[in-house]
């Protein structure tokens, strides 16, 4: 029998009022499982929402320095706690211990960062115009926040929501990904342990047409953030835009990092191959398109089938180069859009296959792919795959590679690399995207910059992380004081 985890509401944890739960297991191995989660109502997620909403003022009034020493101190608890909630991302997620590791600290970081940012948190003076007079702005949380969060960074994006809401004041309702809701927990608990006030945080699993739909449409909830699925996002964005409320949506995307001939080929199939099958291609930031020089195609493509064969691929907790995928579906997606490519007359020029025998059978594991000779508007080079799969296209020159790179719907992350300052500039200047790199792989972001995407990757409303965060979770006022006046 597995342990049984439960909702925290209003400083408590508690059981769901169904009295039903759902397992979560090992993507590794299914046989291995985590626990058994609430399986929440719309009951349950009300509870929440209200809980949040009587704390709401009292937190607001709380000063700055108190909310950010009770940030800072979960910081420390989650760092003393850093390799169990390294293991249990890794069990629950399939990330290897590297990738685990790398984003729990990050988690830290920001909850760190947010600490000393509810420290500094303000207004502006500003000159008036008249004697005797006072003019500046004050910032003011908005109330309730609501956070729907995703399975693939199931630590990292939970935080980067929910240290700078409870930064500003705000109290936090959060539901997280049902496949990978257990290492968040764990972080609720170290909110817990540093003296997070009733109602503040509250935490609850269960469907997401229930919990988060809920949630999204709750009269008391002032604010909504979400990271998933281009539908759900954009079905959220709808109901909370109805009804007036903030939003905040980062959905899919279809990232191209282009090769010039300037480029060091094996440094760029490196640049791309972790781009495109590290945290086994689950990023909404990963590279599941190149836009190669024609001059160095042939010989790209031939380094990046050496990277990808280099690949050791296993269990996370072995700490292998690529772990599994997340779930039977997602690995099920793309082993289909294998077929897919094959149909649209692409080159399947290495991987494509289902890993089974020995430590494989009971887990959900697959080769890296990589395809060419793919038309840019063929499925599998516009639809996101979300998997270890990788298309490269060649581009005749600089101008048909931006072209390629534009050529989606979407616009998260894209890259180019090059070793010509002008046409990185270039590049930087013409592309539709939200996180443009040069010389470095898509994927991996700092915390105090601002992130997010154009197009259909994003709301284009408010930006997460760094100081946007901030901007996204307080509402300004500005205040006329004439002292002078009797």
């Amino acid at each position: 029998m597995s342990e049984v985890y439960y909702n925290y509401v209003d400083g408590d944890w508690v059981e769901s009022e169904t009295g039903d739960t759902f397992e979560v297991v090992n993507p590794a191995d299914t046989t291995d499982v985590i626990g058994g989660f609430q399986r929440s109502s719309s009951d349950d997620a009300t509870a929440a929402v209200e809980a949040a909403a009587d704390a709401a003022d009292e937190w607001a009034d709380v000063p700055g320095t108190e909310r950010g020493s009770i940030l800072t101190e979960a910081a420390r608890h989650m760092a003393d706690r850093t390799d169990e909630l390294t293991e249990t991302l890794t069990r629950e997620e399939g990330k290897t211990l590297t990738e685990a590791g790398a984003e729990v600290q990050r988690a830290v970081d920001i909850f760190e960062y947010y600490g000393q940012k509810a420290v500094d948190f303000g207004g502006e003076v500003k000159q008036p115009g008249s004697r005797d007079a006072n003019l500046y702005t004050v910032e003011e949380p908005m109330g309730v926040a609501g956070l729907v969060t995703p399975w693939n960074y199931p630590v990292a994006i939970p935080a980067w929501k929910s240290a700078p809401a409870l930064a500003t004041g705000n109290t936090v309702v959060l539901k997280p990904a049902n496949g990978a809701p257990n290492v968040f927990r764990k972080v609720v608990e170290c909110l817990d342990e540093a003296g997070i006030p009733d109602g503040v945080v509250n935490y609850l699993t269960g469907p997401g047409s229930d919990v988060g739909g809920t949630i999204v449409d709750h009269d008391d909830v002032d604010v909504v953030s979400f990271t998933g699925s281009r539908s759900v996002g954009e079905m959220i964005h709808e109901q909370a835009g109805a009804n007036q409320k903030r939003v905040q949506t980062e959905m899919g995307s279809k990232n191209t990092t282009v090769v010039m001939p300037s480029a060091d080929l094996e440094e760029a199939a490196e640049i791309v191959g972790a781009g495109a099958f590290g945290v086994t291609g689950q990023a909404c930031t990963g590279t599941e398109r190149v836009a190669v020089h024609q001059d160095v195609h042939d010989e790209f493509l031939e380094e990046l089938i050496a990277y990808a064969d280099g690949l050791e691929i296993g269990p996370g907790l072995e700490d292998p180069d690529m772990g599994p995928h997340f779930d039977r579906d997602h690995l099920e997606g793309t082993l289909e859009y294998v077929e897919r490519g094959r149909d649209a007359d692409g080159t399947l020029a290495y991987g494509g296959e289902a890993l089974e025998g020995g430590e494989y059978d009971d887990g959900h594991f697959v080769e890296p792919t990589i395809f060419t000779d793919v038309d840019s508007d063929a499925a599998i080079m516009q639809e996101e795959i979300f998997g270890p799969f990788v298309g490269v296209m060649s581009a005749t020159d600089f101008e048909e590679a931006v072209e390629l790179v534009n050529d989606v719907e979407f616009g998260l992350s894209t890259s180019i690399v090059t070793r010509d300052h002008a046409e990185a500039n270039r590049f930087r200047d013409a592309v539709d995207f939200g996180i443009v790199k040069i010389n470095e792989k898509t994927t991996g972001l700092q915390y105090y910059v601002p992130f997010g995407g154009m197009n259909a990757s994003s709301s284009e409303t408010f930006r997460e992380q760094g100081d946007a965060a901030i901007d996204f979770y307080t509402i300004t006022k500005t205040v006329y004081e004439n002292y002078g006046r009797r």
